[in-house]
């Protein structure tokens, strides 16, 4: 007896769904990741209406005024602790002298003094930032 063998053709399609889980998988990872990467102090930003900064290369240098009146900057892991007015400004113009196009941004709480923020635009104009942004938040 002769046993017939029955030829297969090649399959064309693809099995897509494996690659739609990895790509649910990425999706959530980077939905979940998102709101972490912003950086800076946590502040009350006050309401105003602003146009958009545009986009840019490097990452601004923020400083941030928290209510009570300690300043911050996001700068490697001493982000969360607080620092006088004379070593954030020192900080700034040596990261400027460094990176001259660096923007700098100030959060400032919608509580703080202004007579605060103005001393910060002071203390940085001082050191050779040449413009400051106030960062708000859309009403």
């Amino acid at each position: 007896m002769s046993r017939r063998q029955k030829r297969r053709k090649p399959m064309s399609e693809i099995n897509v769904v494996p690659y739609i889980d990895v790509m649910l998988v990425l999706l959530i990872i980077f939905m979940v990741t998102a709101p972490m990467l912003m950086q800076g102090v946590k502040v009350e930003l006050p309401k105003a209406p602003s146009m958009p900064v545009g986009k840019q290369d490097d990452e601004p240098l923020i400083i941030s005024i928290k209510a009570d009146g300690s300043f911050y900057i996001n700068l490697g892991k001493d982000q969360e602790k607080s620092a006088s007015l004379d070593v954030i400004a020192d900080k700034a113009g040596k990261i400027l002298r460094r990176k001259p196009n660096t923007s700098v941004l100030v959060w400032g709480d919608a509580s703080v003094p202004y007579g605060e923020v103005v001393k910060l635009m002071a203390a940085l104009q001082g050191v050779g930032v040449p413009a400051v942004g106030l960062v708000t938040e859309a009403p």
